[in-house]
C-alpha cells in the first residue's frame, strides 16, 4: 500500500519510478524528491464519453497525475482522511471525495440511474452523488475525504446495512443497494431531517460512513 497515515487529515504517498497515481488537483501538500504533477486532461473517470456527460452534470472532479521517485504528502480542506484497500474488488465513491489513489486500479464511471432506475436516480441526489458515481477497480488503494472521521461497517450476507444517505461515504465487495423510505415521527410532525430515505446495502463487502451528515 503506498499510503500511510501521518494524522487524522493526511497521508503521506509513496511514488515509485514506472508507477503513477492520480490525486485530487490542489491536493499536495509538501513532496520530496523528484516528483511532477500533471492536470489528468482526458478527464480520467471512465473515458471522454463519461468525463463529457459528467460535465453536463457539474459532477467533474479535476484530477492530477503523480509521477517519479519521491514521497508526497496529501491533504484537502482539513478534511478526514480514510484509506481503503481494495483486493480485486471494486470501490463506489463520489468523485469529489477522491483524495488520492494508485494508477494501478481501473476507473470507471456509473450512471446512477443502472441502479436501479429513477430510484436509482432518486439515490444519487439524496447523496449528493447526482446522476453519476466513480468506480475504482482493482487491487491498490485509495485515499478518501470525509467529514469528522469514518467508520467502516462490514455488510454480510442476510444482515443488511441501513445508512442514512447524507452520512454515505462509499462502499466496495459484492453488494446490491437500493433507496428505502422510513416515516418517523419526526416526518409526522413536519420537522424531517432527510431521514425520510435510508440506503439499505446488502451482500458482501463494507460500507463507509462519515461522522456528519455535511457534504463535502
Amino acid at each position: 500500500m503506498p499510503f500511510r497515515e501521518i494524522n487524522s487529515k493526511m497521508v503521506e504517498a509513496v511514488v515509485a519510478p514506472g508507477q503513477r497515481m492520480f490525486s485530487q488537483r490542489g491536493a499536495m501538500l509538501a513532496y520530496r524528491g523528484n516528483v511532477t504533477f500533471t492536470p489528468n486532461l482526458a478527464g480520467g473517470q471512465g473515458g471522454v464519453m463519461a468525463m463529457l456527460g459528467r460535465r453536463a452534470a457539474g459532477e467533474a472532479a479535476p484530477l492530477m497525475t503523480v509521477e517519479g521517485d519521491g514521497t508526497v504528502l496529501f491533504g484537502h480542506g482539513g478534511h478526514h482522511v480514510q484509506v481503503i484497500a481494495l483486493a480485486g474488488d471494486t470501490l463506489y465513491v463520489e468523485a469529489d471525495r477522491l483524495l488520492a489513489f494508485d494508477g494501478t486500479l481501473e476507473q470507471g464511471t456509473m450512471f446512477m440511474g443502472s441502479q436501479g432506475g429513477v430510484m436509482g436516480m432518486v439515490r444519487g441526489q439524496v447523496t449528493g452523488q447526482g446522476l453519476f458515481t466513480t468506480t475504482l477497480r482493482g487491487h491498490g488503494a485509495v485515499a478518501v475525504m470525509a467529514h469528522g472521521g469514518v467508520l467502516e461497517l462490514p455488510i454480510v450476507p442476510g444482515r443488511p446495512v441501513h445508512v442514512d444517505p447524507q452520512a454515505y461515504v462509499a462502499h466496495h465487495g459484492d453488494v446490491r443497494n437500493r433507496l428505502s423510505t422510513a416515516l418517523g415521527w419526526r416526518d409526522m410532525v413536519g420537522r424531517g431531517s432527510g431521514e425520510a430515505f435510508q440506503l439499505e446495502l446488502s451482500g458482501s463487502g463494507a460500507v463507509y460512513v462519515q461522522a456528519s451528515e455535511e457534504k463535502l
